[in-house]
């Protein structure tokens, strides 16, 4: 699978650009679109995205570099910037961007817990869509297998771990936006439901990879995604108790 797209003189067009531009355009309208019917000036998801998705880019190489470079990085520290190589992780994207998104939300004097609950189905919804990147980069695959479904990636039949994600994000958003519309739903539970959802599906994803970012013995994903379903769920329940419920 050619990771390029088309050329255009000079300039390359990759395929992984392509299907990130596409997911950024279509969660923002969605977030804009769902501000306006909170009635959210929709410009606050527009100021949220310009600080958050470039922090986000920044956030996703580092951290990939920084689990990478014993091996790799510190002999090629000029294929740091090169993120049309691949190696883009998404837990430091999460991390610079929902930092970023709380510095602006709170800058413009919103509920952040609100403003998350609104972006929340947008980010799983790009994960879902970022991930076939992966598929035409060829990265991000499992173990050898002979099920039915498997691909032929790197010389043999694999897990395409890439679409089991794309697939479990995909529910997680149609699951999101059914719970957001419930009548007992309270502020902050969309964005707490995406974080505990999405990483049980991480989880069980990441066991069958084989290019995991490593702590030791253990994949950091993994290790990452049992923080925050807890933490998650901790802070579920305890807002429940207290959290506002939505005007319908």
């Amino acid at each position: 699978m050619d990771p390029i797209a088309f050329r255009i003189g000079p300039l390359t067009v990759r395929w992984y650009g392509i299907l990130i531009s596409t997911a950024l355009a279509i969660g923002t309208y969605l977030a804009y679109k769902e501000a306006e019917r909170q009635q959210i000036h929709p410009d606050h998801v527009l100021n949220i995205v310009i600080v958050a998705a470039p922090l986000a880019f920044v956030g996703a190489r580092i951290y990939y570099v920084l689990f990478r470079w014993s091996e790799y990085y510190r002999f090629h520290p000029a294929e740091i910037p090169a993120i049309w190589h691949g190696g883009l992780a998404i837990h430091g994207a999460l991390i610079f961007g929902i930092l970023a998104g709380y510095f602006v939300v709170r800058r413009s004097k919103l509920d952040f817990w609100q403003m998350a609950d609104i972006v929340a189905p947008s980010i799983i919804l790009g994960q879902a869509i970022g991930r076939w990147g992966n598929f035409f980069n060829q990265e991000a695959y499992g173990y050898p297998t002979d099920l039915p479904w498997a691909m032929y990636i790197a010389g043999a039949y694999r897990h395409p771990t890439f679409l089991y994600e794309s697939i479990w994000d995909f529910a997680v958003f149609l699951f999101l936006l059914w719970f957001r519309r419930r009548d007992t739903t309270k502020r902050g539970e969309v964005f707490l439901s995406y974080i505990i959802l999405y990483s049980v599906g991480r989880f069980l994803v990441e066991g069958f990879r084989t290019d995991s970012l490593m702590l030791g013995p253990l994949r950091m994903a993994q290790v990452i995604s049992v923080v925050i379903v807890v933490a998650g769920i901790y802070v579920f329940w305890k807002r429940r108790t207290k959290a506002p419920l939505y005007n319908r």
